[in-house]
């Protein structure tokens, strides 16, 4: 049981400073409203008037290569890929007699 309470208050002490932290930023002194001549439009600033001059995301992955076989039709897969060799197979070797005197 002592386990159990002691879980609860954790829980509670920690909802508790939540709650605070969600009361302090209500009222957040850095927080500087938006000019009402900023042009309008309500566009997206994440757009920028200049064309990418490389393409973003970084290097092209090494494993990035195409499939060898692509499923546009009704094949089934087994039919797209080559089949493998067969293992050559060995005759066993025949049964001696048994010669009985």
């Amino acid at each position: 049981m002592l386990i159990f309470g002691t879980l609860h208050l954790v829980a509670l002490a920690l909802g508790a400073v939540l709650f605070i932290m969600f009361l302090r930023s209500d009222n957040a002194e850095g927080h500087e409203p938006g000019e009402e001549d900023e042009g309008g439009g309500g566009g997206s600033d994440r757009i920028s008037d200049t064309p990418k001059t490389s393409p973003s995301g970084g290097i092209p992955l090494p494993d990035a290569e195409p499939a060898p076989v692509r499923l546009r039709g009704h094949e089934r897969l087994a039919d797209l890929l080559p089949k493998p060799e067969r293992r050559r197979v060995t005759e066993p070797q025949p049964a001696r007699r048994r010669v009985t005197t």
